[in-house]
């Protein structure tokens, strides 16, 4: 009994110790009646789950014991908490500019952490920029390119100083050479962007241009193509209010601004087309938006109900136009619907078809390349699906 006591007695000499035995202890406990989660929509991102041990080699072992130690990170109990007392801790009592690789500027503005191409990218940018000079040459006069530069490269005084920003102005001068010496038109939207920097132009907390931003770029569309611009105070505009976007998934910063989208009330209809199993295709024609998706965290995906593969946008204008684009088109595309009869919509990161028999089966009059200077360059898709046949 007289060991016990002392057996006892000195564990609780150690107060900090036993805190932190019966903390994780606790978390233990809960971690294994807190159910697994796939997906953490505030981070937008697939949470690893529990592994199986499949082989019980050295090597298996090695593999299991590491995608284990990822599982219980992704799926500790309190999560979400966990990451923003981390960005706290890093922010306000570490005095830190940047959080989860996102650096953070004046004006409460997110940008991504960028030294400079990476290795995939270098192997990537130049085969997307032959396959796009191809595409110009197999339909002369025919192909418009917007490559949208970051908000960092239009913010430059915003972002923290001595961080690192890759110079996107050298690649965008090389790729609108490419693309006029080609045969194609480059709409440079640089100067455009640069000049209405005083407005809503990009998001604070995410990596995307705003409405406003994108209807400035589609007013110099329609100058190039000889358009009459859509007129937004023709049209209802609604807002969503906070949205927090993919950068502050990553920096959840306590002090961050959420965001507003606008959007236009359009009754212009969309048709999502998609593949079956028996290699036949269904078509599925609803509203330009998905508005339920305006009411959830990731409020970006409800223009034109997501990225599609391939869909069709019913417009009021005359002529067609086949859209390659990103995400970044998203906000862009619904300008269209007073220019053109038919919008044809691709994103080839989720098709798995060739643009030349999208363009013979829509017949499609122009075409317009839309993406963020780093989405064209991280696409490891585009090139097999835009080069010559």
């Amino acid at each position: 009994m007289a060991k016990h006591s002392k057996r006892s007695a000195s564990i609780f000499r150690y107060p900090v110790l036993l805190a932190f035995s019966l903390f994780f202890v606790g978390l233990f406990a809960l971690d294994l009646v807190t159910p697994d989660r796939a997906y953490s929509e505030l981070e937008n991102t697939t949470l690893s789950q529990r592994p199986s041990l499949s082989s019980f080699s050295a090597d298996g072992l090695n593999k299991f014991f590491t995608a284990y130690t990822k599982y219980v990170k992704d799926q500790v109990a309190g999560r979400d908490n966990w990451v923003a007392l981390q960005s706290t801790v890093e922010t306000k009592v570490m005095q830190k500019e940047q959080s989860g690789g996102i650096l953070l500027g004046k004006e409460h503005m997110m940008f991504p952490r960028t030294y400079g191409l990476v290795s995939s990218e270098t192997r990537t940018l130049p085969k997307n920029t032959a396959a796009l000079e191809a595409l110009c040459r197999r339909y002369p006069g025919l192909v418009n390119v917007m490559l949208v530069p970051a908000a960092s490269a239009v913010y430059p005084e915003n972002v923290p100083a001595g961080a690192p920003l890759l110079d996107e102005d050298r690649y965008l001068d090389a790729l609108s050479e490419a693309v006029q010496a080609a045969g194609g038109r480059f709409v440079d939207v640089r100067q455009t962007l640069a000049d209405h920097k005083g407005e809503y132009i990009y998001y604070r907390t995410d990596h995307h241009w705003t409405s406003t931003g994108a209807y400035y770029a589609y007013q110099q569309l329609c100058t190039a193509l000889g358009l009459t611009p859509f007129d937004p105070s023709a049209h209802t505009a609604r807002t969503a209010e906070g949205f927090y976007g993919t950068h502050y998934s990553k920096a959840r910063t306590p002090d961050a601004e959420p965001d507003t989208i606008t959007w236009y009330d359009l009754p212009n209809q969309l048709t999502v087309y998609t593949a079956n199993a028996d290699g036949s295709e269904s078509g599925e024609t609803g509203p330009l938006y998905n508005t339920a998706d305006f009411e959830t965290r990731d409020k970006y995906k409800a223009f034109l109900r997501g990225n599609n593969g391939y869909s069709v946008l019913e417009g009021n204008g005359t002529g067609s136009i086949l859209i390659i684009k990103d995400s970044y088109a998203n906000a862009f595309i619904p300008y269209l619907v007073e220019d053109y009869a038919s919008i044809g919509i691709v994103d080839f990161r989720y098709l798995n078809k060739k643009v030349d028999s999208l363009i013979e089966r829509g017949g499609y009059d122009e075409i317009l390349v839309l993406f963020s200077f780093q989405g064209f360059m991280d696409d490891m898709t585009l090139a097999a699906k835009i080069a010559t046949p």
